[in-house]
């Protein structure tokens, strides 16, 4: 049994020394008087495990805990005035900064062998998702006349299912905007739907030779120039194979280039899937197989909106929903993690419901997560009572 809780275990995978540096170099203690950036972080991580839904929620959740707050790095909990102030002062690229730093010590423990697609080189997927917000509350976050919404632009790894890149724009951000400053990676590969169909930004990322694989719009016009071989035996679902030109003079003129144009029957949804690449070497099947990969950011975009608190905010400010999303974010990295060490094979789903339930329980972490439910001893066979006074036998 262990002494602490199993929150402040959770907790204690953040290296205390990257936050430490992390606070110095943006100054987010400066003038803090208590509820300095450590209790910030504490207590929106509190908010997404335990699925508080107000700062009220959090502060009598970490209140109930006395006696366990000195595990967590804090000497009280944080009133509802203080996390409300805090959330729209404080800066949000501190969390932004610290979700990228435990990324790169954390990040490699979440990733999975690659077991469905055979190519070596990194798999990156790119999509939006968007966060209906009340206008009136968050007037800052423009979508439509009467609709207020944030988008989250990600770049999702395919080996770690977690974002390597997130811009967070209003609603009304177009997607394939929100991606013109993603990372690009020489020789890897981004896999993203038909909202993405930018030439000007498809010819950068093939000027830095960052393959693509995209879901082309139905009025694409071009010229077929090559058609090419489709496998006889193997796989059937492909339809066409070829390379192509751009035929609107504009188009054109943003991607000059070929691109090869594969067709892809979907028997799960009995509809023809189009796609556009500028790779030439990897077989038709590859290429289908990738694109059918993208389903793996739509996975994360659901547990992160089902599973965390980040649908409703705790706070109005363009800087307090920064910030909830952020830890929502490091949260997701954690649970990733835990996920990934434990023996006992985790839904991710049933394991943040069983850290809900157990959070300021104490049970030592590890062996919960490789054995969540703890089998009963059975008896010794053949046990007797003892007899008090034998020799009288």
């Amino acid at each position: 049994m262990s002494n602490i809780t199993l929150f402040s275990q959770i907790i204690k995978k953040i290296d205390r020394s990257i936050f430490k540096k992390l606070v110095n170099e943006k100054q987010t203690d400066k003038g803090c008087k208590g509820f300095d950036s450590w209790t910030h972080l504490v207590s929106m991580l509190f908010c997404h495990f335990a699925k508080s839904t107000s700062v009220r929620d959090i502060s009598n959740g970490l209140r109930s805990a006395t006696g366990n707050l000195n595990h967590l790095g804090i000497s009280k909990a944080p009133s509802k005035s203080s996390i409300s102030y805090q959330n729209k002062r404080r800066d949000s690229d501190l969390f932004k900064e610290l979700y990228y730093s435990l990324l790169k010590s954390l990040g490699q423990q979440a990733s999975l062998k690659r077991v469905k697609l055979k190519i070596k080189v990194p798999v990156y997927l790119l999509d939006a998702t968007v966060i209906s917000l009340c206008l009136s509350m968050f007037d800052w976050a423009k979508f439509r006349t009467q609709k207020g919404a944030v988008k989250i632009h990600t770049l999702l790894d395919y080996d770690g299912k977690l974002p390597v890149y997130v811009n967070i724009t209003e609603g009304s951000v177009a997607d394939n905007k929100g991606a013109y400053n993603i990372p690009l990676e020489k020789g890897s590969v981004i896999v993203a739907d038909r909202y993405y169909n930018d030439f000007p930004m498809l010819n950068v990322w093939d000027s830095k030779e960052v393959f693509f694989v995209i879901r082309h719009k139905e009025n694409l016009s071009y010229k077929s120039i090559k058609e090419r071989e489709l496998p006889e035996n193997t796989a059937q679902h492909i339809l066409k194979d070829e390379e192509i030109e751009l035929a609107n003079p504009i188009s054109k003129n943003k991607y000059p280039g070929k691109i090869r144009r594969v067709v892809v029957w979907d028997e799960d949804n009995e509809q023809t899937i189009e796609l556009i690449t500028n790779n030439f070497k990897w077989a038709a099947q590859t290429i289908g197989d990738l694109y059918k990969s993208r389903w793996e950011i739509e996975v994360f975009f659901r547990d992160i909106k089902q599973l965390l608190h980040i649908k409703t905010f705790i706070g109005t400010s363009k800087n307090a929903v920064m910030i909830q999303i952020w830890t929502a974010l490091i949260t997701i990295l954690l649970l990733k993690v835990m996920k990934a060490v434990a023996k006992y094979r985790w839904h991710l789903s049933n394991l943040v419901a069983f850290i809900r339930l157990n959070i300021f329980v104490k049970i030592e972490l590890q062996k919960w997560l490789d054995r969540p439910f703890e089998e009963h001893k059975k008896p010794p066979k053949n046990k007797s009572q003892g007899v008090l006074f034998p020799e009288y036998l």
